[in-house]
């Protein structure tokens, strides 16, 4: 690896998958500044470690998902660039192959390298990249439900029950109960809540909440891309007619084929199914008329770690896994 500053995403992906901690050298062993591209322990972060001599200090971030600290290893001094956005690290191993690139092979000092990366790349992030990673990962985890819907009621009433992108209040609208599924990549069940009444049943029809938890899957994950294949493909085999409407709720949805798609997912746990009156919520009912007329917009945090799932909730989870 020391000829080349750059280490594939697949390479990286595999040793985050397994959760296994590596060091990839990125310079030649007598050249200076020593340059290395690190996988943390427990594979659960991306980093890059550059040798500071000793008249230099490590350069300052102004961006606040990218930190720049000083650490000693082996000892020399050594800056360490890294995100505090696990969510963005597909994102951020670009940015990191773009500044080794800068030294290495251009010869530019560190902060030279971080501040020419960081503005090359400012017109690039004020546009987005496609979907953003939650809503990816929300996407595969409603597609995953999909096909659990499908196993048990067919795939035309699958594809019929996916409201969701519709700007329904929930995800799935099933004969006798909603679905809201919320999906999230972090060791802890923490899910966003989107408005004071997503939790609230609609009459007639019981409201579950599914918490699904996915993470990195290396070699033996799942795309996003090939779930929408997969889910595209089973409709085409044994619901043709509902194609039509599969592809405008993934439009709907923002779903497209660009940019192209490497991030690979696997369930890190097995999903579990609530009923709203054992989660944490905010109720409408706690404000008066007057101040919920005030109020425009709710978005909260809800964390679900450790919750008891209902007993003998719906059998609409049976053999979980990414399409």
């Amino acid at each position: 690896m020391a000829d080349s500053p750059h280490v594939p995403w697949t390479e990286v992906e595999y040793f985050l998958g397994k959760g296994q901690a590596t060091t990839f050298p990125l310079s030649p062993r007598s050249a200076r500044p020593q340059v290395s591209y690190v996988i943390g322990h427990g594979g659960r972060d991306i980093a890059l470690h550059v040798e500071l001599d000793r008249r230099h200090r490590p350069p300052r971030s102004s961006l606040p998902t990218i930190r720049i600290d000083q650490i000693a290893e082996r000892g020399m001094r050594l800056a360490r660039i890294s995100t505090t956005q696990v969510t963005l690290m597909r994102d951020f191993h670009d940015l990191l192959t773009a500044v080794a690139d800068r030294i290495v092979t251009h010869g530019r000092t560190l902060d030279q390298a971080f501040e020419e990366t960081v503005r090359a790349w400012s017109a690039l992030l004020s546009r987005p990249r496609g979907l953003s990673t939650q809503k990816r990962l929300g996407l595969m985890g409603e597609l995953a439900m999909m096909r659990c819907i499908a196993e048990k009621y067919g795939w035309e009433s699958a594809v019929e029950a996916w409201t969701g992108p519709e700007a329904e209040e929930h995800d799935f609208g099933i004969s006798g109960f909603d679905l809201e599924v919320k999906t999230t990549a972090s060791e802890r069940r923490r899910h966003t809540i989107h408005g004071i009444n997503q939790l609230d049943s609609t009459p007639g029809h019981p409201l579950w909440f599914v918490s699904v938890q996915l993470t990195r899957g290396g070699a033996d994950g799942r795309t996003l891309s090939e779930c929408v294949d997969a889910v595209r493909a089973s409709v085409v085999e044994h619901a043709p007619a509902s194609l039509n409407r599969l592809d405008r709720q993934l439009a709907a949805s923002g779903w497209s084929e660009d940019p192209a798609d490497d991030e690979r997912w696997t369930p890190r746990s097995t999903p579990i199914l609530l009923d709203p009156s054992a989660l944490p919520r905010l109720d409408a009912s706690s404000l008066s008329d007057s101040a919920w007329e005030r109020i425009s917009d709710v978005q909260y945090t809800i964390d679900v770690t450790g919750l008891r799932p209902t007993v003998e909730p719906p059998a609409v989870l049976d053999d979980f896994r990414l399409p």
